[in-house]
């Protein structure tokens, strides 16, 4: 198992947005944040994981998950004006982004 960069970046983001969606699921009782932070938290955990084995794919996957929530949280925030959550996890995807190499030239 080698731990790159990029599964380190997905694991890091893939921890922040399981606990971002504990953390609105108690405060706000948002089950949707509760599901979808779970969701995309495990999947961008198990592409980390996939990615110190080796699997090729398993980047991409990382790549997906984050972009997409990245799109959510700029969505979420010029509809809500909210600072929190939405550019904690705009900025936290974006570096996970330049760290999965998505970004960088």
């Amino acid at each position: 198992m080698v731990l790159t960069l990029s599964a380190i970046a997905a694991i890091a983001y893939g921890l922040l947005a399981l606990v971002g969606g504990i953390i609105g699921y108690r405060q706000a009782g948002s089950q949707a944040s509760l599901i979808s932070g779970s969701i995309s938290g495990a999947l961008l955990l198990l592409s980390g994981i996939l990615q110190a084995a080796g699997i090729s794919w398993a980047r991409g996957l990382g790549v997906l998950i984050t972009g997409t929530l990245v799109v959510v949280f700029i969505t979420r925030w010029i509809k809500t004006q909210k600072t929190m959550p939405a550019l904690l996890m705009i900025m936290a995807g974006l570096a996970s982004l330049l760290l999965m190499g998505l970004i960088a030239s």
